[in-house]
């Protein structure tokens, strides 16, 4: 049998913490930086849990 390969997309995207929650980065935070305040850059640098109903697809891209 062939081996299952890994979603390319979603290993540059998602990581899988000790625990097994599923991590990824917040969006806005590419452009037009400059007009949003410092606060909120800050907060939107932080990385979010996936929530689990979307989890469970991502583990499968993944091969987790």
């Amino acid at each position: 049998m062939p081996k299952q390969k890994t979603h390319s997309g979603a290993k540059k995207r998602f990581k899988i913490t000790g625990s097994g929650k599923v991590m990824k980065q917040q969006s806005g935070m590419r452009h037009n930086l400059e007009l949003k305040s410092s606060r909120r850059t800050r907060r939107l640098n932080q990385d979010q849990v996936v929530p689990e109903v979307d989890a469970k697809v991502i583990r499968r891209m993944l091969g987790k």
